[in-house]
This record gives structure tokens, sequence and C-alpha cells, in this order.
């Protein structure tokens, strides 16, 4: 029994337990490689806006401010420059929510397929940009095919893996994520003295874009959404492909018939059946782990981190450089986390990256304000910089092994058949609310507040971290359709689901 949500859950033995083939490697690579679209973006944005040539043509009041701040902290405070990032976000909020309906009825692989249409528009665009307005509808046309993707690609990944090595499969995804940040990283450090430098940061976006949406149409969809649709020759090949042309897939497939009838018979799957009490817990995991994600600032650090290294007196291609530094370490504790993940469980990963951000911020506040004073005035050594990249460097591998590659795995592996594909819009939905939120006011916070806006997610790290500790029960090695086995033994949930999630995910 999860008792104060510390014990963990032994797997039932009805699971099917496939084993690891080729196919099935494969499949999940080309499915997690949505992961470089995202990633590419996070890591090209932050650059791009740093270079000369891209700031004089669509932020010239930028290069005026660095002239004339009053401190250091405040030479990117543009709410203009904001948007071009967080205009990205506020169109995949759009995208995630719709897609619920879109992967439900087209399948998760159509859907990832059409995510990385959409987004290599938005790459061309920008690429060609030569106004703001066109600038802003090719980030508008990248976030919603970013919120395709990251909507679909989890759930294809937790469906087509075997339960025992789900998470590691699934941390592809952040895997891929991770990979698109530092190869877009490595491009700005190469182009950023071009004066067309910008042009083909940006533009390269179309280069994941077209890897993922081929590598695409070269698999097959999940057998868990061809069940869904129907489709029960085809779920049936797609299962010998992945669990290995020796294994009998007949009884898994059954169960899947099995529990996709229920689903359908219990009731037509509606937006609002999550809200029901049955499913409290799924709908507050659903907002607690993504937005908790973004409370920890790392998306701020990597879409702002050559503007941050710039601030704190770091040269123009040292700041691009220490991105790339932070790339390379983000991936290192990502293959860490990949090769652990299903050994030592969710919440182990949770906790320990969580005990490691929250010193490391800590630690960069108090750098911060010693060296800078109480208004950012004071000018900061080159070795006080480089300690401020020691510092996010470890506080990038916290995340990298934890709340990087969870928080897209928790949420796709907890929901069951007839809610899977709502709760995982939901989960993406806030996502990019909290990203739009926060990445719109950072630089200004970071005005403002100066040091103390590295307490602010001080602050929430600390949270986080305990709710994890409390009421995050241990999901490792569970089959999906049996997921429910966790909620009923939670010291908390339990009140609430009771008997009632087993009884409805019973086929």
């Amino acid at each position: 029994m999860a008792g104060g949500g510390l014990a963990v859950v032994d797997a039932p033995p009805c699971g099917f337990d496939g084993k690891i083939t080729l196919s099935v490697v494969i499949t999940c690579i080309v499915a997690a490689s949505s992961g470089l679209i995202f990633g590419y973006d996070i890591g090209v944005s932050g650059g791009v806006t740093t270079m000369v040539p891209f700031l004089e043509k669509f932020f010239p009041s930028i290069l005026r401010n660095g002239a004339g701040a009053k401190n250091m902290y405040c030479v990117y405070d543009s709410q203009l420059l904001t948007l071009f990032t967080s205009s990205l976000y506020l169109a995949g909020l759009v995208s995630s929510l719709a897609a619920s309906r879109v992967t439900a009825a087209l399948g998760r692989r159509n859907t990832i397929m059409l995510g990385g249409v959409i987004f290599f528009a938005g790459g061309a665009l920008n690429g060609g940009a030569e106004n703001i307005a066109m600038l802003i509808l090719g980030r508008i046309l990248l976030g919603l095919g970013v919120g395709f993707t990251n909507q679909a690609a989890p759930l294809y990944l937790s469906e087509i893996a075997p339960p025992k090595w789900r998470g590691a499969f699934n941390t592809g995804f952040q895997f891929f994520l991770g990979v698109g940040v530092l190869a877009a990283g490595c491009i700005n450090y190469a182009t950023a003295k071009h004066p067309w430098g910008w042009r083909i940061s940006l533009g390269l976006a179309v280069v994941p874009a077209t890897v993922m949406t081929v590598g695409a149409f070269l698999i097959t969809d999940t057998p868990s959404s061809l069940v869904e649709r129907g489709k029960i020759d085809q779920a049936r090949n797609a299962l010998s492909k992945v669990r290995g042309s020796n294994i009998d897939v007949e009884p898994e497939l059954e169960e899947l018939i099995n529990w996709s009838h229920n689903a359908k018979s219990m009731v037509q799957e509606s937006f609002m059946t999550i809200f029901e009490r049955r499913y409290r817990p799924h709908l507050v995991m659903a907002i607690a782990i993504p937005l908790f994600q973004q409370l920890t600032g790392i998306n701020i650090v990597a879409f702002y981190s050559p503007n941050l290294f710039q601030s704190v007196g770091m040269g123009h291609d040292a700041a691009l450089l220490s991105t790339v530094i932070l790339g390379i370490v983000n991936l290192a504790s990502l293959i860490l986390s990949t090769a652990v993940v299903d050994r030592f469980g969710r919440r182990f990963l949770f906790i320990t990256g969580g005990i490691l951000m929250l010193f490391c911020q800590i630690a960069v506040s108090a750098l911060l304000a010693m060296v800078t004073g109480v208004h950012g005035t004071k000018d900061i050594s080159k070795g006080n910089a480089m300690l401020v990249l020691v510092l996010l460097c470890f506080y990038d591998a916290g995340f990298g092994w934890s709340w990087g590659p969870l928080t897209w795995l928790i949420p796709s592996e907890i929901f069951p058949l007839k809610i899977r594909t709502t709760g995982q819009s939901i989960a993406v939905g806030v996502q990019f609310i909290a990203l739009f939120a926060l990445s719109q006011t950072f630089l200004t916070m970071l005005c403002h507040f100066k040091f103390g806006a590295f307490l602010f997610y001080t602050v929430w790290i600390a949270v986080m971290t305990l709710f994890i500790m409390f009421f995050l029960p241990e999901t490792k090695g569970i089959p999906l359709e049996s997921m429910y086995t966790i909620w009923g033994k939670h010291w908390f949930w339990g009140r609430f689901v009771g008997g009632a999630v087993k009884q409805d995910n019973l086929p």
C-alpha cells in the first residue's frame, strides 16, 4: 500500500510485458524524435534575440537599452521581444486543446505528422521574415505544430513500449528535446557573426520538422489507438511487429478490445468526464506536474540564457557558448535518467532532482546578490560569471535527471483509455499556459526583482518536491490498463477513487 505515497505498488500479474524488439526500438525512436522540434525552438529563440543584425531589423530599441540601462538586469526588458518568444506557446495552447479530438479521430501517428507539417511552414516563414508580423505569424505556426506533437508523441511512446521499460522509452521524447536544444545552441554559436545568421538559425527549424514528419510515415499507429478507431486487423499487425513475431498477441489484443468497448459502453468521452470525482487524482496530476515543471524556471533559463549571461558580464560569443555547455549537461543527465528511471522509479528521480535544483537556485540568488549589489548596478567579474554558469549547469543536470523527462512520462501513463487523450491535452495545455505567462514576464521580472527572480523559482521548487513526496504514488512497471491500482491504495487519493476506478476500468 502506498501509505504516505512512499511504498511501491507492484504491477499486477495480468500485465502483458513484451520484450524489447528492434521494431519497437525503431518505432519509439521515430516517435520520440518529435521532441526535436520543441527543443530546437527552445534553444534557438534565446540565441537569436542576442544577434545584433536581428535586433537591428526587428528590435532596435534593445540596442539602445544596452547603452542606457540603469542596471545590468534591464538590458532586454522589452514586451515586444518577449512576445516573439511567448507567442508560440499561446498558439501551442490552442492546438493542444484541439489535439485531444484530433488524436482520438486521426490517431497518434497522423497527429504527429500534422504537427510536423505545420511546424515546417512556421520555420520557413520565420527564416524569410521581413517584418514583425511575419515573424509573429511564423511563431504562431510553430506553436500550432508543437501543440499537436507534444500531445500525441508521449501518448504514442507510453502505449507502444513494453510496461517494464515504459519509462526509458518515454524519456526518449525529452532526450530528443535536449538534442534539439543543443543543436540550436551550436547553430546559433556558428552563425552569430553572419549578417544573415538569424535567418539560418530560424529557417533551419524545417530540418527537424522534416526528419520527424518523414519518419512518421515509416511507422504504424499504436495498437490502442487502432483498436479505439475500430481497426482491429491493423492493431493485430502492429502488436506483432512491436512485441515480436514469436509472441502470441491475441490475449493482449483481446484485452485492448475489451478495454475499448468498456470505455465506449460506459460513456462517450467528453471533456467533462475527467472532472468526475473518480478522476480527481488524474486531473490534479495533469495540472500540477506540467505547471510545476515550468515553475522550476528551466525553460526561462533555456529561452533567455544568452541574454542572462550577457547581462552578468559575459561577451556575446561566451554567452552563446555557455548555452551550448548547458545543453550538453542537460543531455548527459537525460541519458543517465533514461538508464535508471525503470530501476529506481519516478519518485526517486523527482525528489533527488528537486533537491539539487533547490540548492543551486539558492546559491545563484546569493551569489548575484553579493556580487551585483541590491540594485544590480555593480559589475560582475568574469570569474563570478563563470561560477553562475557552473551553478546553472548543476541546476540543469538536476532538471534533466527529473522534471525534464518525467513531466512527459507521468501524464501519458496514468490515464485510463477513455480520458487518455483529454488528460494529455490538459497536461500539454497547462504547460503552454505556464510557458506563455512566464516567458512573457521573465525579463521584466529580472529587471525589477533582479536576483530575487531566482528566489521566486526556489520557493516553487521546494513546494513541488514536497508535493511529489506526499501525493505522487510510484508508477514504475505497472501496465497502463492496471494503473488504477495505485490510486485506491494511496493514503490520500484512495478517499476519492475507492473502488470506483477499478470497476470503471474492468473490461
